[in-house]
């Protein structure tokens, strides 16, 4: 099984840039579909973005054009580039993994099977 690990959240200011990444052990993220998640306090948890395993991405209407989803499998990572962030862009972001590599229903968090605790993004 794949295990993943958050990293690059922090505070920055309206407008600022955040660079997150998802560091896979365990198995290959080539062989999953992974996503990018987020929760805000009180809030469901929402797809962000995916990449499939062949590179193919996927973003929410809300993230389009701001983000940018890429998947390194030399290093086993997936980033989470982010520009132009906004106050509701604050939420705690997760990435997650789910087995076969498709992009059917990609923003739906009950078809992942694998989850990273998370790592806090504050805009202000």
């Amino acid at each position: 099984d794949v295990q993943l690990v958050e990293s690059g959240g922090g505070s920055v200011q309206v407008g600022g840039s955040l660079r997150l990444s998802c560091a896979a052990t365990g198995d290959t993220v080539s062989s999953y579909y992974v996503g990018w998640f987020r929760q805000a306090p009180g809030k469901a948890r929402e797809g962000v973005a995916g990449v499939a395993s062949g590179g193919d991405t996927r973003y929410a209407a809300f993230v389009k054009g701001r983000f940018t989803i890429s998947k390194d499998n030399a290093k086993n990572t997936v980033d989470l580039e982010m520009i132009g962030l906004k106050p509701e862009d604050t939420a705690m972001y997760y990435c997650a993994a789910k087995a076969g590599g498709s992009s059917w229903y990609w923003y739906n968090p009950s078809t992942y099977n694998y989850w990273g605790q998370g790592t806090q993004v504050t805009v202000s």
